[in-house]
């Protein structure tokens, strides 16, 4: 592992004099497609072409490390930097197939604040640096509550007295579990140890039954939005990116409930053995510039993981993004390592609860 931070300091030190590439040069990113894509394409691959000299070729996948490793295993690696997600970046490094990252090349904030000190916690990992911060929310339609009496907290998903009426979450353990300790009034520091025993799942399972039977389950990120529209629940949890979206693309009066927020990282990783290895490392230090960052929230409503970065955004957008600092105050962040260990043991359980009638 140190050496191959002390390789990747090294040719680093000739990165930043290198002047334009050869004209036939390229770099292989790897992405999510659609509006993300675009996004990064606005943010990151046209001005880095710009100041490099440097083709990008934007390709597009469903995530995941299967391709990854098939390439690392082979000796075959074609993709240069890929678009992961933090789960799977905190795998991707324990297995080996992603190239380690020495946080000492990152740059000072525009503010000149530190990287270490810029970064939100959790965004450097020893194998990539993280961009965004995607949260899981809960929403709802503002028609359905015409007397000002929309809910305001995480508790009220839980108080069916006050809010009757059916309300969706997603079909999974993540997220669900960590939400119904911390609305029974569980610290967030507290939250992962509690989940590790026995009696603190019950907890959070007792807390999710007591709203089991108005509950329904979604699976495609495209369904609350729908679910909101129709009038099916009177509120949900949803990916704040696709409430914005249904907000500014389509007018719908769908609001956003910030109290206690999921977030969850997306960053750039470099597979191991790329070729290409010095213009993949400039390109990452360079899309963890405080205005990259900032760009990148110009063209979808995911939070920059720079703190400086919030200064530069108007104030119209800012207020949308999950790490604006009145969204950020009581955010809770997945712990993707503690998941890592946990995921298939715990999707067992909540399976198993969600058949019981």
């Amino acid at each position: 592992m140190k050496g191959s931070k002390r390789i990747i300091s090294t040719l680093a030190l000739g990165l930043f004099g290198s002047g334009l590439a050869n004209a036939s040069e390229t770099l292989t990113i790897v992405s999510w497609g659609g509006a993300f894509a675009h996004s990064q394409q606005e943010a990151y691959y046209k001005p880095f072409s710009e100041k490099t000299g440097v083709e990008i070729r934007m390709v597009d996948f469903s995530g995941g490390l299967a391709e990854i490793k098939t390439q690392v295993e082979t000796g075959n690696v074609v993709w240069d930097l890929v678009s992961l997600d933090r789960p799977d970046i905190v795998r991707g490094c324990e297995e080996g197939l992603l190239e380690q990252f020495d946080p000492a090349l990152l740059n000072p904030g525009s503010d000149g604040t530190s990287a270490q000190d810029d970064f939100i916690m959790g965004a450097i990992h020893d194998c990539a640096v993280s961009s965004i911060v995607v949260s899981n929310v809960l929403a709802y339609n503002t028609t359905q509550f015409p007397n000002g009496n929309a809910p305001k907290y995480l508790t009220d998903l839980f108080d069916i007295e006050k809010y009757p009426g059916r309300r969706a979450l997603q079909r999974q353990p993540q997220g669900n579990l960590e939400w119904a300790l911390l609305a029974d009034g569980v610290d967030s520091d507290h939250v992962y140890p509690l989940l590790e025993t026995k009696e603190g799942r019950e907890r959070a399972y007792r807390k999710l039954e007591s709203i089991k039977d108005h509950v329904i389950w979604w699976s495609a990120g495209a369904q609350p939005p729908q679910l909101l529209a129709d009038g099916e629940v009177i509120m949900t949890s949803a990916f704040n990116g696709r409430i914005q979206a249904a907000q500014r693309q389509e007018g719908q009066p769908f609001e956003i409930i910030w109290d206690h927020q999921i977030g969850y990282m997306n960053g750039w990783a470099i597979p191991k053995g790329s070729p290409k290895l010095e213009r993949a490392l400039e390109f990452k230090v360079f899309a963890a510039e405080t205005e990259q960052l900032a760009k990148q929230a110009e063209y979808i409503a995911y939070g920059p993981t720079r703190k400086s970065s919030a200064a530069l955004l108007p104030a119209e957008i800012l207020r949308d993004l999950p790490t604006a600092p009145e969204n950020f105050q009581n955010a809770f962040l997945f712990d993707d390592a503690w998941w890592s260990d946990y995921a298939d043991e715990l999707t067992e359980e909540f399976t198993t609860w969600l058949a019981r009638s």
